[in-house]
């Protein structure tokens, strides 16, 4: 399977495994709990996998990046948590760095 997908598959992961966090209630609620952990085992197990062809800092950047946006989006849908202005400029900014480095550098695995 290609390094993107397995990267893919791990930043899916996490933001599941983020966004559920909250649902926990510190770990008190089983099913949730559970989720957090499976999340997080599948998220970086697919990331170690998509670093056999990815430079580790640009996978890192490429799942911060977008785990932070897709967090953010997922507390809204999930929990209602609203984003002002200056939160959305940020992750375009992030979004923005995260395309600079797929489509620009001479780091990233193509």
């Amino acid at each position: 399977m290609p390094a993107y997908v397995y990267l893919g598959i791990a930043i899916v992961a996490e933001v599941i495994a983020t966004s559920a966090l909250k649902s926990t209630a510190e770990f008190t609620r089983p099913l949730p709990s559970l989720l957090v952990v499976v999340g997080y085992g599948i998220a970086f197990y697919c990331l170690n996998l998509s670093l056999r062809s990815i430079p580790v800092g640009i996978a890192y950047a490429i799942w911060s990046g977008l785990g932070i946006v897709l967090v953010a989006a997922a507390s809204y849908v999930l929990y209602q948590q609203k984003l002002d202005l200056a939160a959305l400029l940020g992750m375009a900014m992030i979004l923005g760095g995260c395309l600079v480095i797929n489509l620009f550098s001479k780091s990233a695995a193509h």
